[in-house]
């Protein structure tokens, strides 16, 4: 299958080798050309090859069945979809538009709408499991837009996707993102208090984590993040900075619909502490830094 992938950072560039690896040919679009020469270098040998470099996003999606998208929030994604330089331009009638960004549900209904009027598909795919999980292959996927191309793009998502379900229309995929972000907020602040609270109180914070791990407090970043987090350790992919864009992006929509959203409000502040202390490229893990220096 003939794809485009926009987008080679921390998660496009492993996800963009996934579909190379799925025997997939890929032409790849970044604003830095050096990390598309980089990729290339890697991939060029990968599936069925042919993979190429694209000096803008429509030369990208020209002729591709597919078009993915992973970059850093609504203006990006606007940047690399409309335009005369944009996606949409080169791609044909029938083509399917995927962006993996954590963007507004706003943003996703708006280009679902204009891809509808040049009788393109606009899937909202953002995606949970960090560096990591785009690197295993391992990715959650939230999907909103139209079902017949979820069916479609579903089986190719594959290559990087552990779990992929269309939630609803356009702008589902983004807002069951939203629910994703308040719970890690909300689970990361409990830990911080929770292994500040034992080092102070004289326990061994790997001790305790290992019993109470096998209990009720267990949760994915307590298993993966506990013992990095007492020992000072924050180099782990999903930075600080866009963990405060993501909040922002779920108090934008709190607020639109009148919700209360206090938990959130309040770690998204605690988050704004941190970078402060200059941590905003740290890895969100670095909440405790509030605590513990």
């Amino acid at each position: 299958m003939e794809l485009a992938f926009l987008g080679l950072g921390v998660m496009g560039a492993p996800m963009a080798g996934h579909l190379a690896r799925a025997g997939h040919r890929v032409r790849v679009f970044n604003r830095s050309r050096e990390k598309a020469e980089r990729w290339l270098a890697e991939h060029e040998k990968t599936g069925e090859g042919g993979h190429a470099i694209a000096a803008t996003p429509r030369e990208a999606a020209d002729g591709a069945e597919i078009v993915f998208a992973c970059v850093g929030a609504d203006d990006d994604v606007r940047a690399v979809t409309l335009g005369a330089d944009g996606a949409f331009a080169g791609m044909n009638r029938g083509a399917i538009f995927i962006d993996h960004t954590t963007t507004s549900a706003r943003l996703a209904e708006e280009l679902s709408a204009a891809a509808h009027e040049r009788g393109l598909f606009f899937l909202d795919a953002p995606v949970s499991g960090g560096e990591a999980g785009a690197i295993n292959g391992s990715l959650t996927i939230m999907v909103g837009g139209d079902e017949a191309a979820f069916a479609q793009a579903e089986p190719v998502m594959r290559a990087y996707g552990r779990m992929i379900r269309r939630l609803g229309p356009a702008g589902a995929g983004q807002r069951a993102k939203m629910v994703n972000q308040i719970c890690i907020a909300g689970i990361v602040e409990g830990l911080a208090e929770a292994l500040h609270f034992c080092i102070e109180v004289g326990l061994d914070p790997d001790a305790v984590v290992e019993v109470i791990s096998k209990g009720a407090a267990q949760s994915w970043q307590m298993d993966n993040r506990a013992h990095t987090m007492a020992r000072g350790e924050f180099d782990f992919g999903f930075a600080v900075d866009w963990m405060r864009k993501d909040l922002g992006i779920v108090l934008d929509e709190a607020k639109r619909r009148r919700l209360s959203l206090p938990v959130t409000a309040l770690v998204d502040q605690f988050y704004a502490d941190v970078q402060r202390m200059g941590g905003g490229r740290q890895d969100t893990s670095a909440l405790i830094r509030r605590y513990r220096g």
